[in-house]
């Protein structure tokens, strides 16, 4: 299966081992509202329709993917060849080629990560509830460990410098309402957080995914970062012929379809 035209492939300073695409909803055999490429198996779709387009995908990627069981925390696993599907885990790594990490969203921030060497991959579903408790920390932690056991001497800072960091389609900051408490998870110990809410009504904040992640990274001393920057084509809610959306077609529809952001090695 080729890539549909609307699929993203990532435009950053990978090295040539590294490979990663973003879905879309095009390309698959999914009946409205997982109309087309729905890859999530606990929306309601038809499971012939969900192993179908799941099968397309790994054609299209000519690799494994291996699909996690997430449940917005922070575990972290690590993938190989063996490695079963619906594994509890809301970020995943890799050193084997052949095999895909794969995070599906429908509003979350999926973030993909890449050593400069090539040699490790990972990636993390990033909701608020995952940036908040930690997930793209325990990502990185976890690639700091593969990469000491490639390279010994490797020190956390080394690391940061030299992985890149893509940040994918998710709810944008001009639909992302949420209440105090989702502001108070990340501006209390992090005072600086709070350019990443605006106020809106009812004592409620637009919320600025992509720019909470990034603040998150840079932390880490991550500095290589590309893809989402918050702009309109990036919103998976007002962007609805491209993709599937939680927030603005559960309650209206009954459900919504899954993307995913894949990486791997060859």
């Amino acid at each position: 299966m080729a890539l549909p035209s609307d699929w993203i492939v990532p435009d950053w300073p990978a090295p040539p081992s590294v490979r990663a695409v973003f879905t879309s909803r095009s390309g698959g055999v999914s009946a409205p509202p997982f109309d087309s490429f729905n890859l999530g198996d606990h929306v309601c779709d038809e499971p012939a329709a969900v192993a179908c387009n799941r099968l397309r995908l790994a054609e299209a990627l000519n690799q494994q993917p291996v699909f996690l069981q997430q449940v917005h925390g922070t575990a972290v696993l690590q993938l190989d060849a063996q490695t079963p599907h619906g594994s509890v885990a809301d970020a995943c790594l890799t050193t084997a080629p052949g095999v895909a990490c794969t995070i599906m969203v429908a509003d979350c921030l999926p973030v993909l990560f890449a050593h400069t060497s090539g040699a490790v991959v990972a990636a993390a579903h990033a909701g608020w509830r995952g940036l908040a408790q930690g997930v793209l920390e325990n990502t990185f932690a976890a690639l700091v460990l593969a990469v000491q056991k490639i390279h010994p001497t490797a020190t956390p800072a080394n690391v940061a410098q030299e992985t890149l960091a893509w940040l994918g389609p998710c709810i944008g900051p001009g639909a992302f309402e949420v209440g105090p408490d989702v502001r108070e998870a990340f501006v209390t110990d992090q005072p600086g957080m709070h350019k990443a809410f605006v106020a809106s009504e009812d004592g409620k904040f637009l919320a600025n995914l992509p720019m909470l992640a990034r603040w998150r990274l840079a932390t880490l001393g991550i500095k290589k970062v590309t893809g989402n920057d918050g702009a309109p084509t990036w919103c998976t809610v007002t962007q609805s012929s491209r993709f599937f959306s939680h927030r603005r077609d559960a309650a209206r529809l009954g459900s919504t379809g899954r993307m995913a952001a894949c990486i791997w090695r060859v």
